[in-house]
């Protein structure tokens, strides 16, 4: 999966999130309010997972670390989406507690704009985009090596096979 469709399902998933979180909230039976905060659990946890990859991918341990520890949380949050409000207190409660934890792994490195983290902006995207170009190049120069070496082995596979 590239990084643009990453970014572009991460973002769909927190959208929906948000989006069926507030509809929970308001809604007038505990049936559709257990099945948006079910829907809106599993957006979340599915969107923290990929940005739990694109972070690592990108070096950024902390980040993805508060991203993983969110998808944890959430996922606590989801058990209880669909109990009495009372009964869903201790998965709240902990899901909560982990969420706080999130934040602040996420918040430790300066990625985000202060809008997001409250502190100074650092989100280095240029360098981003040039080791991405730079992995690319990489990876153009070894195709025709790696294309040779594939041959090579399922040539000696085939010789290998015994034949009556």
């Amino acid at each position: 999966m590239n990084d643009k469709s990453l970014r572009v399902l991460a973002s769909i998933g927190l959208g929906v999130g948000g989006a069926l979180g507030m509809v929970g909230t308001f809604a007038p039976s505990a049936s559709l309010r257990g099945l948006a905060w079910g829907i809106d659990g599993v957006a979340l946890v599915m969107a923290s997972a990929l940005l739990t990859v694109r972070f690592y991918r990108m070096g950024q341990d902390f980040v993805a670390a508060g991203f993983l520890v969110f998808a944890i949380g959430e996922g606590i949050m989801v058990s209880g989406a669909a109990m009495d409000l009372p009964a869903s207190v201790p998965s709240f409660g902990a899901g909560a507690g982990l969420w706080a934890v999130a934040l602040l792994l996420i918040s430790i490195p300066r990625n985000f704009p202060i809008m997001v983290r409250l502190s100074r902006p650092n989100p280095k995207t240029e360098e981003i985009e040039r080791h991405d170009r730079e992995d690319k190049r990489e990876q153009r120069k070894h195709r025709d090596t790696d294309e040779i070496k594939r041959i090579h082995i399922s040539t000696r596979l085939w010789e290998a096979i015994p034949r009556a």
